[in-house]
């Protein structure tokens, strides 16, 4: 409770800070993949091209539980504020860079930050706001997102085209910095400031032993993965060790024993890989099978991109009306239905592959939505932090993995036929390049391209199937939170 001359949050200035935040990471996530092909070529670094996406998605997954976990020992504000200040220096660095490595290593820093700001703020959203006018805010982060996600590629390419690629990155700066102001100025805590005991040991071993995870699914090599798998093995046990001896562990078991939380961390890294699967694939699928043009590949994921948001808002005023589990449960149904859609009949044209995205954003926006709110009901303040950042960091990693995972089975279906030149798979991506193939070898590479994703869908398809039957166990979640928030900050000691 507030305490008398206890300065009090503007609500409705610190959620435009969020909302600047949300739409920075959005954005980010799509307006840097349109530049790319322009980066690559003007630093020359093709053969580097994907490690400056992958630098910065492992660095924000392997962060994401170490900030939810700072934020319920230090409060919210600070571990934002540090995020938002680490994202904007990475932004900063990354359009000044001057070649690959470092852009990698720049986006890597900006991933630092980006792991503190969507966790972070979806549980300064849980803080301050209750329940009915939780859901209706949740909803607005969920439309947000959707709406800058698809924004982003329209974005980034009248950047490459009338400024330059960097401002890709430079853009974030002022946004960035109101951003901060807006938070900094508006969101008050009450903190405890009692010593606290940060578990060093713990951070670093699920940072290295995650990030181990994430490279032995990276196809650099059998000896690479080998040992890479091997040491990931060792640093999570050491790391399970560690946290059940530690005094204030990093992601505490004890949260995974209620069966709210169980039930959101496993059907979260179900859905983040059906999800990466569709969203990496699609693309692939109809640039390389279809013959269809980049702008066709990217148009594919647009009924996801328009459902999500859609969904999210829907769903977000419908949860105080119908409760949780209901729609927890449509929301997950419907992403299942989008992934077997995909499973079955995705190889047959364009339009299933409309259907099948169209599904996977309604049912993500809805069920999405609900699966936060229920998290963040079923704990109190001391551990709202955590817990949302647990359930985005297992969607975060379920996704990389299962992309990994098809990545190497469509690896396998072209290295099973030693006739296929080592450049020829890449030329089928563009109209220039399969100018340069043989009739022969372009159907051939065709054939094997769409045997390959035909087994990355029938994955995505199986993913989904798994956490439909997830969900049909998911527990009911009273309507009355743990802690009922009246500011953002924990009750004084």
């Amino acid at each position: 409770m507030s305490q008398p001359g206890e300065r009090r949050t503007h609500r409705g200035l610190t959620v435009a800070g969020l909302v600047l935040a949300f739409a920075m990471a959005a954005l980010e996530g799509t307006v840097v993949a349109t530049a790319m092909p322009t980066v690559a070529h003007e630093l020359k670094g093709l053969l580097s091209y994907a490690w400056v996406t992958n630098a910065y998605l492992l660095t924000s997954a392997v962060a994401v539980p170490i900030y939810g976990k700072l934020s319920d020992m230090y409060g919210r504000k600070p571990i934002f504020l540090f995020g938002v200040l680490l994202f904007l220096l990475g932004s900063a660095a990354s359009g000044a860079a001057q070649s690959m490595t470092a852009l990698i290593v720049f986006r890597a820093l900006q991933g630092l930050g980006a792991g503190a700001m969507q966790p972070v703020a979806l549980t300064i959203i849980g803080d301050i706001f209750d329940l009915e006018e939780r859901s209706r805010m949740q909803g607005l982060f969920g439309s947000v997102w959707g709406i800058f996600g698809i924004v982003g590629p329209i974005l980034g390419g009248i950047i490459v085209k009338y400024v330059s690629w960097r401002w890709v990155f430079f853009i974030n700066i002022p946004f960035g910095l109101a951003c901060a102001a807006l938070v900094g100025v508006a969101l008050h805590e009450n903190i405890d400031k009692r010593r606290r005991r940060l578990d060093i040991a713990g951070a670093a071993l699920l940072a290295t032993g995650v990030t181990a995870l994430l490279i032995s699914t990276s196809h650099l090599g059998t000896a690479v993965t080998a040992t890479s798998t091997l040491l990931a093995l060792v640093l999570i046990g050491l790391f399970v060790w560690v946290e059940l001896r530690a005094a204030e562990p990093v992601l505490p078991f004890d949260l995974f024993a209620r069966p709210i939380m169980a039930h959101a961390s496993l059907m979260g890294a179900l859905l983040g890989g059906a999800m990466m699967g569709s969203l990496t694939f699609v693309p692939l699928f109809i640039q390389g099978v279809l013959r269809g043009s980049p702008t066709e590949a990217g148009g594919a994921l647009t009924p996801m991109l328009v459902a999500w948001p859609i969904a999210s808002a829907i769903g977000g005023r419908l949860i105080p009306k119908v409760g949780i589990r209901p729609l927890v449960r449509v929301g997950i149904s419907l992403t299942a239905v989008g992934s077997l859609l995909l499973m079955f009949f995705g190889h047959r044209g364009i339009y299933a592959i409309y259907l099948a995205t169209g599904f996977f954003g309604l049912g993500m926006g809805l069920g999405n939505t609900a699966l936060v709110i229920a998290v963040q009901t079923s704990v109190e303040w001391a551990q709202r932090g955590i817990a949302t950042a647990s359930t985005m960091f297992f969607r975060t990693i379920g996704g990389l993995v299962a992309v990994g995972v098809m990545g190497g089975l469509l690896a396998a279906s072209f290295a099973a036929d030693p006739n296929i030149p080592p450049d020829a798979a890449d030329l089928v991506l563009s109209r220039e390049g399969m100018t340069h193939l043989s009739p022969e070898l372009l159907a051939r590479i065709g054939h094997i391209l769409e045997e390959g994703v035909r087994r990355c869908f029938f994955v995505t398809g199986v993913l989904g199937a798994l956490a439909f039957i997830a969900v049909l166990f998911f527990p009911d979640v009273s309507k009355k939170p743990a802690t009922e928030p009246v500011t953002s900050a924990p009750p004084a000691h």
